[in-house]
């Protein structure tokens, strides 16, 4: 059935390719069929195809403020238990690190998450994701990692895909095996290498678990010399490379990145220059993880640096029990304005249009153009500025899934 909305104060397009331009359009109107935009303009410019449509067809927006809606492109959603008490140490001044060689950090998640079975997990990730929906989260990236080995990595890419017959949320699979070396590989790395390459990975792309391959690179997780090898794999399977890059130390992971023409590159506090230039020529999309930054007390990613030498720039919330605790994407993008110098038009656009590319689903999402998904938010607030400015108000009014409601906020 074609339906409508209209009486919208103002709809925020997002096109691709304009750089701060967000598109908005005044008293806007949008006509979506089969979950599928096919009109969307000023409503006095309504087609007259469209003027008629029954009652029971339109959607009055209320003088809400209309985005696309947004996009997490960078999340490790299927986990076991928290670690709350490692927050504390480093309120007391322990580092990422040090927390990891005492046994905590992320071989701590992966114990837990072993221990936990499938429909425990998919009931958890079913839980985050009914609350991402009430913040306007329509799309969503999971990585595994949190097994580390061929049985529980599999595990999880399997509740990822059974979470995502359960929500109208769409869920990007991504295998991240390479996330740390496992306990029992500790002193036989090249040993866990060849079980990625030689059969996590093929069963992977096999079983269609995964659409990208992601690796670690950095102190105290993975070489680029071992990533090169993980993600050549991957693409001969046909998952498309990502990489964890740059986020403690300048490692050479980002011009990886560019060298194996990857979908995304996260984190890159520490990338240099010759790293901005070489993502800039290979199109390779930058993700800002503002949130990981604010817990671990890291400096941030410099936004600047990559917008001005034409790198996309993706917001996420790299939600996971230990440096990044939060799925509140709102959140990671007014931190990525205070602490990475973006405006507020351009972390819209991070988690909107350029996330969508972070996941290769910029054709489909992202933004509110004829031809793309009717994923869509409405907003209590007069303007973008307002929306990341103000903070700890309930601004959802409903959140919109091809077209269907998948959230209305109590009027009570």
């Amino acid at each position: 059935m074609t339906r409508m909305l209209v009486n919208a104060a103002s709809l925020v397009v997002c096109p691709p390719d304009t750089p701060g331009v967000l598109g908005e359009i005044p008293d806007a109107a949008m006509v979506w069929d089969a979950g599928i935009i096919r009109w969307v303009g000023r409503r006095r410019d309504l087609p007259s195809s469209y003027r008629e449509l029954p009652a029971e067809a339109v959607v009055d927006a209320e003088q809400s403020l209309v985005i696309p809606g947004l996009v997490d492109c960078h999340t490790h959603l299927a986990f076991a238990g928290w670690r709350e008490d490692e927050f504390a140490q480093r309120c007391r001044g322990a580092d990422y690190l040090e927390i990891a060689r005492a046994g905590g950090g992320i071989l701590r998640t992966v114990e837990d998450t072993r221990r936990a079975g499938v429909d425990e997990l998919v009931l958890r990730v079913l839980g985050f994701l009914q609350q991402m929906v009430r913040l306007g989260i329509t799309t969503v990236e999971c990585k595994s990692g949190y097994g580390l080995d061929l049985a529980n990595e599999l595990k999880l890419l399997e509740v990822y895909r059974r979470a995502g017959r359960r929500t109208a949320v769409r869920l990007v699979r991504t295998l991240l095996a390479a996330h740390v070396v496992p306990p029992e590989f500790r002193t036989r790395r090249s040993e866990y290498l060849e079980l990625i390459c030689g059969e996590i990975i093929p069963q992977a792309a096999e079983q269609r678990l995964a659409s990208f391959c992601d690796v670690f690179v950095d102190e105290g997780a993975f070489t680029v010399e071992e990533a090169r090898r993980v993600l050549v794999t991957g693409l001969r399977h046909g998952l498309r490379a990502k990489l964890h890059a740059d986020q403690l130390s300048n490692t050479g992971a980002a011009q990886l990145a560019a060298e194996l023409h990857a979908v995304s590159a996260d984190h890159l506090e520490h990338s240099g220059a010759e790293a901005r230039q070489a993502m800039a020529r290979a199109g390779v999309v930058a993700v800002a993880l503002p949130i990981a930054s604010l817990y671990l007390r890291q400096r941030p990613l410099v936004a600047r640096d990559w917008i001005d030498m034409g790198v996309p720039l993706a917001v996420a919330t790299d939600f996971n029990p230990g440096s990044a605790p939060s799925f509140d994407l709102r959140l990671a993008m007014m931190l990525a304005c205070t602490l990475c110098g973006m405006t507020p038009a351009e972390a819209l656009q991070g988690a909107t249009i350029h996330a969508a590319r972070a996941i290769g689903m910029a054709e489909e999402v992202g933004s509110l153009e004829v031809g793309k998904r009717a994923d869509f938010v409405l907003l209590d607030v007069p303007n973008v500025n307002h929306y990341l400015y103000h903070l700890g108000s309930d601004v959802v009014r409903a959140t919109y899934v091809g077209g269907r409601s998948v959230y209305q906020r109590s009027s009570a």
